[in-house]
């Protein structure tokens, strides 16, 4: 059985997020949270928010024991992009992009249905 938790449009680039990302993927949920509690990434607390959620779905909607989970998927996809402009000398733009994420954590029991 699985439970997913999604967290859209976070103000944080995919590519510091998967950094963190990274660390927890195929760990036990009780382990992820501990590496994220002490992981020194601005990352780490958003990704910790969902991680929770996800656990609060499994144990509350599915009625699955949160000591038996694990981190069966975890991926961050690219949100939209606010384009924004820094003025530079002689009249001119520079362009800056404001990177957004899609964060999404499945958990899973391991235990075969049927």
């Amino acid at each position: 059985m699985e439970a997913k938790a999604v967290a859209k449009y976070i103000r944080i680039t995919p590519r510091k997020a998967r950094q963190v990302i990274d660390l927890i993927r195929n760990k036990d949920a009780q382990e992820a949270k501990a590496i994220l509690r002490n992981t020194p990434k601005k990352a780490s607390k958003p990704i910790s928010k969902v991680l929770n959620s996800a656990m609060a779905n499994a144990e509350n909607n599915h009625d699955m024991f949160v000591e038996d989970l694990t981190v069966s998927e975890a991926y961050v996809n690219e949100g939209p992009t606010m384009k924004r402009f820094r003025a530079r000398a002689m009249g001119q733009a520079s362009p800056i992009n404001k990177r957004t994420s899609h964060i999404t954590v499945v958990v899973s029991d391991n235990k075969k249905e049927g």
